[in-house]
């Protein structure tokens, strides 16, 4: 399962890095959303600043429709779908490998998106760690969902429109979690009302990751 999983994310890994698709569209997508958000908050910088961990949130769920749905169109051309299940790599290394993929691209776009923040919003940081251990488990959950329902959508003719029905309300624990750890990160304080939400993080990813291993095989073969 890890040598199919390790070969699947170097495959997706590879064409991204031909195409370039998540930095010359999809992380430009993400720095046009949080210039927009500005505008919509207007030039109070303190505004701005409380705003910021929740808009940094959702431009990254943005940014993960847009990579998963690049991750699903790769194989929807040409039989690779077909060419992978006849291909004998286990699912479980097939769903792991693309979500490793896909968790890769988005640590990159969160590292420009939060550098965006701090530039256009004024966010202080004040407990670097939490917001890096947020950003790790939240991209795993993101990864770990829209892998799982990218698949399921994969096979309609409407999964553009389909996916982000079926994702953003999946993915709105994250959301609520990656907002209050980076509020709690901004406040300086004691990191003890983070950690609570860091543990619900852990908790979302090990259930996804779980029902990902176990479903993503059936779900590809119905697809």
């Amino acid at each position: 399962m890890w040598r199919d999983a390790a070969l699947v994310a170097g495959k997706d890994l590879r064409i991204e890095g031909r195409s370039r698709v998540a930095l010359s569209q999809v992380a430009p997508f993400g720095i046009v959303a949080l210039v927009l958000f500005a505008f919509a908050l207007g030039p109070d910088r303190q505004v701005m600043a409380k705003g910021a961990p929740g808009l940094f949130w959702v431009a990254v769920l943005f940014c993960t429709v847009l990579a998963i749905q690049r991750s699903v169109s790769v194989e929807s051309s040409d039989g690779a779908r077909d060419g992978l299940r006849l291909s004998g790599i286990d699912p479980a290394g097939l769903y792991l490998g693309k979500a490793v993929a896909v968790a890769a691209q988005l640590i990159v776009l969160e590292v420009l998106l939060a550098a965006g923040v701090v530039l256009l919003y004024g966010a202080r940081i004040e407990v670097p760690w939490m917001i890096v251990v947020s950003c790790v488990l939240g991209t795993v959950g993101l990864a770990a969902t829209g892998t799982l329902y990218g698949a399921l959508s994969s096979g309609l003719r409407v999964r553009e429109t389909l996916l982000p029905f079926l994702l953003l309300p999946i993915a709105a624990p994250v959301l609520l979690a990656g907002t209050r750890i980076w509020q709690a990160a901004m406040a300086g304080g004691t990191p003890a009302s983070g950690l609570q939400w860091l543990r619900l993080l852990v908790v979302f990813d090990a259930v996804y990751l779980a029902v990902g291993v176990v479903l993503f095989g059936p779900i590809q073969e119905t697809a």
